[in-house]
């Protein structure tokens, strides 16, 4: 069974201890009892380890105390760890870095493994770029970069200084019916296993790309009822 993606601009929710937190509340649900074990990646960043001390410090909060950090250069305990892992989260960073990474190693076929195994994903800013459909490269003449796509739709992350002009960039050069999601600093979204996409805590931009145009609108989060009225299904 498919489990919801947990899909974040930084790492602000991961310690909020707010009720209305629907992120630690959901990860918490999705997560098997006992003592599930927590992967984390960060390729993105060079497997910094302060990172990966904010991670532990994060499942703390929802329970998790078996965590480890799968370095970019896999041995057979990490590749093993990852196999069997509850929870996975892709760190940030670079998104181009990390994705190089993945196929370099062998960790793209593990990483999707886990996510149609029935894993809890979560993805921190170039992590939640990952999961979606691809970003732009750095380079002179940018292009896309394909990834994972487990969510049916580009993201941007934090951008919103910039008016989301890469997501608008990657939307533009799209086919008609594309759309991209940008999540401002401090939210987040959930994306259910039917489809059902829920703002967390900020107001996500959704634009669409509509025959030659790029249409945008605001998609609101939860209203203190639990109502989904601004949800949309991809």
């Amino acid at each position: 069974m498919i489990s919801p993606l947990y899909l974040l601009a930084d790492s602000q929710l991961l310690f909020s201890q707010a009720d209305d937190n629907r992120v630690t509340s959901g990860i918490r649900a999705s997560l098997p009892s006992g003592d599930p074990k927590a992967a984390y990646i960060g390729a993105s960043n060079n497997d910094r380890a302060e990172f990966y001390d904010l991670f532990v410090a994060a499942m703390e909060l929802v329970g998790v105390s078996d965590c480890r950090m799968v370095p970019s250069q896999l041995a057979d305990e990490d590749r093993l760890f990852l196999e069997e892992a509850d929870l996975v989260l892709l760190a940030g960073g670079d998104v181009e870095r990390g994705w190089q990474v993945f196929e370099r190693n062998g960790m793209k076929d593990l990483i999707l493994k886990r996510r149609y195994g029935g894993a809890v994903f979560v993805g921190v800013s170039a992590g939640a770029v990952q999961l979606g459909l691809g970003a732009l490269t750095d380079a002179p003449q940018p292009k896309k970069l394909y990834t994972f796509a487990c969510a049916p739709f580009y993201i941007g992350a934090h951008e919103e200084a910039d008016e989301w002009w890469n997501l608008r960039a990657l939307v533009n050069l799209s086919q008609s019916g594309v759309r991209g999601v940008g999540i401002p600093m401090g939210g987040g979204a959930i994306y259910w296993p039917d489809g059902t996409l829920e703002p967390v805590r900020r107001p996500l931009t959704e634009l669409v790309k509509e025959d030659d145009e790029v249409r945008e609108r605001l998609l609101m989060p939860l209203d203190p009822a639990g109502e989904r009225s601004n949800s949309v299904s991809g």
